[in-house]
């Protein structure tokens, strides 16, 4: 049988505004431990928190498929695995 990630291993993180405006996620290094605590293995971020994994420590980031996305139908497209 395929294990294919289910939707509650997904979590995407991040905010845009109305406008279309990515917002980074705040403290990126703690809300991926609430991730990792809720049992998410996908972690779809915007790529404005790219620059932020650095604060993060390499053992947290491991635990993940980090996917990057870069607006809202990106996101969307990317969480359904459609490319």
């Amino acid at each position: 049988a395929l294990n294919k990630p289910t939707v509650s291993s997904l979590a995407v993180m991040g905010e845009i505004s109305i406008a279309g405006t990515m917002m980074k996620v705040d403290e990126l290094a703690n809300a991926l431990q609430v991730c990792l605590d809720s049992g998410a293995k996908k972690v779809l971020l915007p790529i404005t928190s790219a620059a932020d994994l650095g604060s993060v420590p390499s053992e947290l980031i491991g635990c993940f498929n980090l996917i990057f996305y870069q607006s809202a139908e990106d996101a969307v497209f990317k969480a359904l695995g459609v490319e």
